[in-house]
């Protein structure tokens, strides 16, 4: 269920300033741990208070587009470039072409992959026909 509560989480806004690990956490169904690795890995940048971490709208939105780009198979390198386009200054637009670049890329290699998953089950299906037959055959001699 864990892909459930993120997925609706990318389409809602939460319009609060400041999130905390909980709260963000339980929108898009992520633990605390992966947070913390995301945050060590200078995804996102939540401010400290003591030993609170709060996340701004910014950490927030950056969260919802690493998520996505994991489900769909991008790299954690690939993700921080795209997420770090935004700071471009260019009301988004090179980040979002990027993004589109790297989406249709990846919809190619996953495109090719399912005709090669799709060949695999009709060979293997065949193969197993082969075999029942076999099979049924020396049943028959017995």
């Amino acid at each position: 269920m864990a892909h459930a509560a993120s997925y609706a989480a990318l389409d809602m806004h939460d319009d609060r300033e400041v999130l905390t690990i909980s709260d963000l956490s339980e929108e898009f169904g992520v633990t605390a741990r992966a947070l913390r690795f995301y945050e060590d890995e200078g995804l996102i940048a939540p401010q400290r208070r003591g030993t609170a971490r709060l996340y701004a709208q910014r950490d927030r939105a950056r969260l919802a587009w690493i998520l996505r780009g994991k489900r769909v198979g991008f790299s954690l390198g690939e993700i921080r470039e795209m997420i770090d386009l935004y700071d471009v200054g260019d009301g988004r637009r090179v980040q979002r072409d990027t993004a589109i670049d790297r989406c249709r890329a990846r919809v190619a290699t996953l495109a090719a992959q399912k005709r090669d998953i799709d060949a695999a089950i009709a060979e293997l299906t065949e193969f197993v026909a082969v075999l029942e037959a076999g099979r049924a055959q020396d049943s028959k001699k017995d």
